[in-house]
Formats: structure tokens, sequence, C-alpha cells
């Protein structure tokens, strides 16, 4: 009989003993503690094991419970790989947050900024710029990247390059990316845009899709005022339907940028030049974008407003970027003196 008390007592004592263990243990991983590196950057490189990675975190008094946290690391969460990385540890923070942010293995990113309507000029200079390599590549290499038409090949098989399929956003990039991913980024961003029921609906309109972000692109130099994009894409839609050029100056502008002699100001030359962009002479469509829209001007592209409208002039009285629309040439005539009347005021 004294055998089975002295048993019950040593399993109680066991019982104890180890719900005081995992009370502490717990207790320690879940206590968030404050240190005075929240707003530095910790590195921990390739190949590192995890004691090794606890130790750099303990010497930078980050974890201060490492026993706890190794315990709890072998016994209870050993399916966690700790991955290499850039970190930034908030304070407060608990050792089980700590843990929970290295099974990311993030590095340590920076913003880049794409414009809507940015071409894919102004694109490879400021990945360039943001994203040095080694060895050293300059804009044009990275221009040059952009003719890879196999990463949009199934969705516009006759797009010479990504103009227009390098969706403008912002985005979190890793510093030491390489342009050719931020370029596969890019694209893979405009992919998860491009609705699944906007190839339906290109297909009801009678267009393709890259004649859809073609237009999309027009639209998005047109107009900066989302309320009014679906009546510039009737304008063009109407102009396409008469046989009438689309005369819209922003493809003479990227016509200025293919040949290299962009400096702010549409010349004479621009405008006469005889080239395939050149909508004051060709009839139809461009051969394809000229720069990269945003979803407001998608979805115009493929919902046209219903309208009998040929012109759109600047709408000087408002000021706003929004434009005065017409259906005959007398109407915008008028108009189009009142705007240059304006705009001799401002020079």
């Amino acid at each position: 009989m004294k055998f089975f008390r002295r048993l019950l007592l040593l399993f109680l004592l066991a019982s104890m003993a180890i719900g005081g263990f995992a009370y502490w243990m717990y207790a320690a991983i879940e206590a968030p503690v404050e240190h005075e590196n929240a707003d530095r950057y910790l590195t921990i490189d390739q190949g590192l094991g995890s004691n090794s990675i606890l130790q750099i975190l303990e010497e930078n008094n980050i974890i201060q419970a490492p026993l706890a946290t190794k315990l709890y690391l072998r016994f209870f969460d050993q399916g966690t790989q700790l991955q290499a990385g850039d970190y930034l540890f908030p304070s407060p923070i608990s050792p089980k947050e700590v843990l929970a942010k290295l099974k990311d293995g993030k590095k340590r990113t920076k913003a880049l900024t794409i414009p809507e309507g940015w071409t894919r000029f102004e694109i490879a200079k400021r990945l360039a710029a943001q994203f040095p390599t080694e060895p050293a590549i300059d804009e044009k290499e990275v221009l040059a990247m952009m003719n890879d038409v196999s990463l949009i090949e199934e969705m516009a098989p006759e797009a010479k390059n990504l103009e227009g399929y390098l969706y403008p956003t912002t985005y979190e990039v890793e510093l030491d990316a390489h342009p050719k991913d931020v370029i596969i980024k890019m694209v893979n961003q405009f992919k998860s845009v491009w609705e699944a029921d906007w190839d339906a609906q290109a297909e009801k309109i009678g267009r393709t899709k890259q004649e859809i972000v073609t237009i999309a692109s027009l639209i998005e130099n047109e107009s900066k005022v989302a309320e009014e994009r679906a009546l510039v894409a009737s304008v063009i839609y109407n102009r396409l339907e008469q046989g009438i050029p689309l005369g819209i100056d922003a493809t003479n502008v990227y016509i200025a940028k293919l040949l290299n002699r962009w400096d702010g100001i549409i010349h004479k030359s621009d405008v006469e030049v005889d080239h395939p962009y050149n909508t004051r002479k060709i009839y139809g469509l461009p051969p394809g974008p000229i720069s990269s829209a945003s979803k407001s001007a998608y979805e115009a592209a493929l919902n046209p407003a219903k309208t009998d409208y040929l012109y759109y002039v600047l709408n000087v009285e408002k000021g706003d970027g929004s434009h005065h629309f017409y259906a005959t040439a007398a109407g915008f005539a008028k108009g189009k003196a009142a705007y240059q009347k304006w705009l001799a005021k401002q020079r």
C-alpha cells in the first residue's frame, strides 16, 4: 500500500513539475519584451542553423528567454524552418512572434512606384536607376528585356514587346532584385488585374485583348478623370467605326520617344512624320499600346458610353482636367477656339 502511495505521490510531483515547466516555457515565449533595435534591420545569413540564429537574436536583445525558446522550438515546434532574410523586429515582441517572423524569410524591400500612363521607356529608366546590378546594366539593356514577349504570348500573341502589360502601381520589391524579376512582377500584376469576364466582353465588342490594351493606353493618356473615360472611349470607337483618324497627340509623343527625340514638346515634325503610330495619318488603331494603363481605363475601353461624340477639348472653365465633348465639327471648332484663347493667355 505504501508503495502505491509513494508511486502516486511521485506521479503527482512529476505532473506538477511537467505542468510547471510547460507553464514557465509558454509564459516565457508568449511574453512581449522591449528591445532597442526596433528600427534596425537584422540580417540572418543563408545556411545558419537554428541555434546560431537564436544566438544572434539573443546577442541583439531581441530574444530574452533563449532557453525557453530553444526548448519550445525543439519539443513543440519541430517543423519550423527558420529562414534567412532581412528582418525588422518591432518592440515589444514575444519570442513566439519572433519565430513566426523567421518562418517568412523576407528580404528587405523598398517601394517602387510606376505612375499610370508611363511608357516602357520611363519604366526602364527607373528600374535601371533603382535596381543596380553587378555587372551594371543601363536602361537600354532593361528596355531590351521588355522585348521578351514570352511572358504574355498566351494573352497577346501579336504583341512585339511588353508595352502596356507592365501594370502601373506601387510595388514592394526586394532591394537586391534584378530588373528582369521586377518586369516579371509587373506583368504578373497585369494578369491579376485583368478580370476573367473581360475576355468575353472584349469578344462581345469585337476586339482582341491587344486591341483593348491599346485603346486603354490611349484613354489613359487622354483623360485622368475616371468619370469621363467611357466618353473618351466612345469618341475612339465612333471614329474607328466611321473611318476617321483618331488624331490622338499622345501617339505623336510616343513616336518621339520611340525615335529617341522627345524633348517635352510636340514639334511639327512629330505631327507630320509617316509612322504606324501617327494617329493623325493612319486609319484605325496604332500597332500596339503606348503606355501602361489603369484598371479604370480598361473598364472604359471594354464599356464605352453610347454617344455620337467625335471630338473633345479640354474644359478650361473647370480646370480639373475634364473635357467638353462634341458630335459636330462646328461645335468642336468653337470649343477649340476657346481653348486656344485660354492657352494664349497662359503663355
